[in-house]
């Protein structure tokens, strides 16, 4: 605790001032770029790795970053996990976000919990495990996975499958899709490894992961 009072009073002595108008402009309004799903890990800070600044990114961080199937009955009364589904519909009707990335890492330690974990026992099911329910599919995905894997762990290629789920599981919304019909959205996966702290984006064409660098970005319009 005692770093981060130490850190505020940092912040006010010395970059305060820089950021003092952005701020009072931000509490106005917002209006990001973007909706950034990420893991809750520690390790991972976008502000940092995508060198964004205060109302660039508009953040929905669980444990695996996992987005919950969009499920209704038939009255059309949602199934689905409450607050990410609100955070998808805020994001889309009333910031008028015009992408979405969801971002996974390297060393998740939700994928190695879904690993070492046999998410079929029943018995005295965690908060944890009900939650890792959500990526079953990713870990049903890697089991019979053609994505290579190159020189990376069976932990961190599930990592990459699952970012690659979560986007399949996004698009069962039928707002995130209405968006995507009418080119008013774009879906971005993107893998953060930690070890180099290097961003590989996920290009739907070779079925693969790419490093973002200068050459790849130069490809992104917009």
């Amino acid at each position: 605790m005692k770093k981060l009072i130490k850190g505020i009073i940092d912040f006010r002595k010395r970059t305060l001032k820089k950021y003092r108008n952005k701020f009072a402009k931000l509490a106005l309004k917002q209006s990001p770029d973007a909706l950034f799903i990420a893991c809750c890990d520690s390790r991972v800070v976008p502000n940092v790795f995508a060198s964004s600044d205060p109302g660039d990114l508009f953040v929905l961080r669980n444990i695996g970053n996992l987005i919950p199937p969009y499920q209704s009955d038939d009255q059309d009364n949602y199934q689905t996990d409450a607050s990410v589904h609100a955070t998808i519909e805020f994001a889309l009707l009333r910031l008028d976000v015009k992408d979405i990335v969801i971002c996974g890492h390297s060393e998740c330690g939700a994928m190695y919990a879904l690993m070492e974990n046999d998410l079929s026992d029943k018995k005295a099911l965690s908060s944890l495990n009900n939650w890792l329910g959500y990526a079953a599919t990713s870990f049903k995905r890697f089991k019979s996975s053609a994505l290579q894997s190159g020189e990376l762990s069976p932990c961190n290629l599930l990592s990459r499958i699952n970012v690659i789920q979560q986007i399949d599981n996004l698009k069962t919304y039928p707002l995130v899709m209405e968006h995507l019909q009418n080119n008013t959205l774009k879906i971005h996966g993107w893998w953060f490894d930690l070890a180099t702290a290097d961003v590989y984006y996920f290009d739907q064409k070779i079925n693969d992961f790419v490093l973002l660098d200068e050459d790849e970005a130069a490809k992104f319009k917009n």
